[in-house]
This record gives C-alpha cells, sequence and structure tokens, in this order.
C-alpha cells in the first residue's frame, strides 16, 4: 500500500551492475534494507532492476536522518564494497518530497 511521503526526504540511488558476485550482492542488498530499517528517521524504500539497471528510492525523515544512514559503519563497508565489485557506476540524488499522492486499482 503507498504512502503519503509529502515532507519526507528521498534519496535516489540509480545504478549499473557489473554482474559479478550476485549471489553477494543479493546477500548484502538483503542485509542494507533490514540495517536502513532499523534507523532511526527510515521511512521506507522502493525498488526496480531490470537488465543490470537499478533504481532504489529510500525515504527519510529529514536530512539529518539520511546523512546517519549515510555515515553508518556497516553501510560504508558495503558501498565500498560496492564500488569494487558489483557497480560499474551509481548515481546518487537527494530531493525534498513536496507533494504524494498514489493511486490503487481496485
Amino acid at each position: 500500500m503507498a504512502e503519503d511521503r509529502t515532507g519526507q526526504l528521498a534519496v535516489m540511488f540509480v545504478s549499473e551492475r557489473t554482474g559479478d558476485d550476485a549471489e553477494g550482492y543479493a546477500i548484502a542488498a538483503q542485509a542494507m534494507d533490514s540495517l536502513a530499517a532499523e534507523q532511526p528517521g527510515y521511512r521506507g524504500i522502493d525498488s526496480v532492476s531490470a537488465g543490470g539497471l537499478g533504481i532504489t528510492l529510500s525515504y527519510w525523515a529529514d536530512e539529518a536522518s539520511a546523512v546517519a544512514w549515510r555515515n553508518h559503519p556497516e553501510h560504508a563497508a558495503t558501498r565500498e564494497a560496492g564500488r569494487g565489485r558489483w557497480y560499474k557506476w551509481y548515481r546518487l540524488h537527494v530531493a525534498d518530497i513536496t507533494r504524494s499522492y498514489s493511486w490503487i486499482r481496485e
């Protein structure tokens, strides 16, 4: 079920994977999803991937929460592993959500 995310911060992670160590990537991704969900200010995540390209949106209560997640030691270590092994490139964008709505088919 979609949520109103107005007033939250969105961290947009767009990437292309190398295809190396798919099992290690899957384990790390699940661990990071679980760890992020335990952080103060975490509000949720949406993610999609196809053909090696991925888009992950994580939602945070505020800038301080997102920065604390960026600086979390386990997240930082996994990010470095990703740069060395799993990603060809990535882009990260941060934005305030000023309007949010959803529609669901009945």
